[in-house]
C-alpha cells in the first residue's frame, strides 16, 4: 500500500487490497467514489457521512476510533481505515490460525482417523476380521469340518511427525494373542523409507498383499515356499513417479511359509530383495496395469525342527509334507520368485513361480534340495468395476430395494508344488509325505461394501506320494 498523501491514494491502495475483505472493498469503494466523481458530490456520501459509518464498522470489527474530532480531512479517513484494514487482517489471521490447530476427526470406509491441524501428527485405527467355515468330504485323518475365527486383527497405524511413521497391529484369534506387524518407517522421502521392526519379508508377491484384497480365502501353493513376516530392517522406496519399487534388507530369518519366531535361534542373518515395476502406470495404455518383478533371499540355517525346515500345507490348510526327525538344516538357504500381475478393467490376473533350496544333514549325509512351485489366478467382476491387487470397491454399496447389489467377482486359481526327488526316503518318509501336490480353486466373492465380503470356495488338491506302500495320498477336496 502506498504511504503518500499525494494525489488519490485511496483509489492506489484499495484495489490492491480488494480480494480480501468483503468490507474493506465496499468502504473503499465508497470512499473512491465520492473522491473521484466530485460532480455527483450533491448526490453522492459526504465526507462526514462516510466517516460515520467508517465509525460504524469500526464500531463492529475494531478500530482506532477517535471520539470528539470536529471534522475529519481525506488523510484521517485514509489512516482510519488502514487501521481497520489491519484489524480484519488480524483478525483473519487468528481465526486461519485456531483453524489450522483444530484436531481433525474423521470416520469413514477405511476406518477412523484423528488428524493434528498442521496435519505433522496422525492416528487411523482399523481392522481385520475373517470367520471361516471348512468342511472336507475327503483328505488325510485330522481335516475335520468346522467353523473358526481365523482373523481378528486391529491396526493401529499413523504418522508422528513429518519423517516417522507407524504401524502396530496384534492378533486375537487363535488360542493366544500375538503380534503381526509392529513397526517404525523414517521417512526421508518416497524413494527412500527405513523400516524397523517386524514386517512382511519382501520376497513374495501374494505375501505382501492383504489378507482382505486376496482373490480366494487362501494363499496359494507359491506362498508355502516364501517367508511371510520377519524381524528386521529395510531400505524401500519409489522411484520414477512409483513406475520403480524396491525393498532390500537384512532380517532374522524366517522358515519357508511362516513368521520369524521372536528371536534369531541360530545367530545367522537372512538377506532379502524384491525389484518390481509398473512402466505404464498411471497411462491410457491397455498395459498400464501390468506390473513384473523378482524377490529373493538368501541366508545361512542351522538347526533342527520346526524352527529351522518347513512343513507344507495345502490350501485346505492340511499338512502333506515335512522331512524327518533328524534332518536338520545345515548351511544355505536360497529362495528366488519371479512374480507379475495384469489388470484391465474386470478382468485380473496374478502369477508367481518360486524356489526354495536349503542345505540339510542327516547322520553325516548331506544334500542341497531344492523344492519349487508355481500359481496363476485369475478373477473376473461380473459388475463391471476394475478389478486389481488392492481387491474390489463396489460401485453400488449393497442396499436392498435401492439397486445397489455390491460387487460380484468369478475367481479361479491353479498351481502346483513339487519336491526335490532326491528329499526321499532319506530325507522324507514317501509314505508320510508327498512328493507334489496340485491345487485348483473356484469361486465367487460378494463386496457387499467396501469392508465387507462373502466368499465361497471349492478347493481341491491331488498328490503324488504320500501313503502307505508309495501309493498316492487321497485327494484333498
Amino acid at each position: 500500500m502506498s504511504g503518500s498523501d499525494h494525489g488519490t491514494p485511496m483509489s492506489k491502495h484499495i484495489p490492491h487490497r480488494r480480494s480480501r475483505l468483503p468490507v474493506r472493498s465496499w468502504l473503499a469503494g465508497a470512499v473512491a467514489l465520492a473522491l473521484a466523481a466530485p460532480a455527483f458530490a450533491q448526490s453522492q456520501p459526504t465526507v462526514e457521512e462516510l466517516a460515520r459509518r467508517l465509525q460504524a464498522l469500526e464500531a463492529r470489527y475494531g478500530g482506532t476510533s477517535v471520539d470528539g474530532q470536529d471534522s475529519l480531512d481525506l488523510q484521517a479517513l485514509d489512516q482510519r481505515l488502514r487501521a481497520l484494514e489491519r484489524n480484519l487482517e488480524l483478525q483473519e489471521e487468528a481465526r486461519a490460525a485456531k483453524e489450522k490447530a483444530a484436531p481433525v476427526v474423521a470416520v469413514n470406509d477405511k476406518g477412523a482417523s484423528f488428524r493434528s491441524g498442521d496435519g505433522a501428527y496422525e492416528v487411523k485405527i482399523r481392522g481385520l476380521l475373517q470367520g471361516d467355515g471348512r468342511f472336507f468330504n475327503s483328505g488325510a485323518p485330522g481335516a475335520n469340518d468346522t467353523f473358526l475365527l481365523r482373523t481378528a486383527r486391529p491396526t493401529i497405524e499413523g504418522t508422528l511427525g513429518k519423517w516417522v511413521g507407524y504401524r502396530f497391529t496384534p492378533e486375537f484369534a487363535g488360542d493366544s494373542a500375538s503380534i503381526v506387524d509392529a513397526y517404525a518407517d523414517l521417512k526421508f522421502s518416497p524413494a527412500a523409507t527405513v523400516r524397523v521392526g517386524k514386517f512382511t519379508s519382501p520376497v513374495g508377491l501374494e505375501r505382501l498383499q492383504s489378507s482382505a484384497s486376496l482373490s480366494d480365502i487362501e494363499r496359494a501353493l507359491v506362498s508355502e515356499l516364501l517367508p511371510n513376516r520377519d524381524l528386521g530392517v529395510q531400505l524401500q522406496g519409489d522411484l520414477a513417479d512409483g513406475k520403480v519399487s524396491y525393498a532390500i534388507g537384512v532380517f532374522n530369518g524366517a522358515v519357508d511359509g511362516r513368521d520369524a519366531v521372536t528371536t534369531n535361534p541360530d545367530d545367522n542373518f537372512e538377506y532379502a530383495g524384491r525389484l518390481f515395476f509398473e512402466p505404464l502406470k498411471g497411462s491410457d495404455s491397455f498395459w498400464s496395469g501390468l506390473g513384473f518383478g523378482i524377490g529373493a533371499s538368501i541366508g545361512d540355517v542351522e538347526g533342527a525342527g520346526n524352527n529351522f525346515l518347513p512343513r507344507y500345507r495345502t490350501p485346505g490348510q492340511q499338512q502333506f509334507f515335512a522331512y524327518r526327525g533328524g534332518v536338520a538344516a545345515d548351511g544355505r538357504r536360497k529362495r528366488w520368485s519371479p512374480q507379475g500381475y495384469f489388470y484391465r478393467g474386470p478382468f485380473g490376473l496374478l502369477a508367481e513361480y518360486a524356489s526354495s533350496s536349503q542345505e540339510l544333514d542327516i547322520g553325516g549325509t548331506r544334500a542341497d534340495l531344492e523344492t519349487t512351485a508355481w500359481q496363476a489366478t485369475a478373477s473376473w467382476v461380473l459388475t463391471g468395476e476394475d478389478a486389481s491387487y488392492r481387491g474390489v470397491k463396489p460401485a453400488r454399496a449393497f442396499s436392498p430395494g435401492k439397486g445397489g447389489w455390491g460387487a460380484w467377482e468369478l475367481v479361479a486359481r491353479y498351481g502346483r508344488l513339487e519336491v526335490d526327488e532326491g528329499a526321499f526316503p532319506v530325507f522324507a518318509d514317501p509314505a508320510v509325505s508327498a512328493r507334489e501336490a496340485t491345487a485348483w480353486v473356484a469361486g465367487v466373492n460378494w463386496y457387499l461394501n467396501s469392508n465387507l465380503k462373502l466368499v465361497v470356495n471349492y478347493l481341491q488338491t491331488g498328490f503324488e506320494g504320500g501313503a502307505a506302500g508309495g501309493a498316492d495320498r487321497e485327494d484333498e477336496k
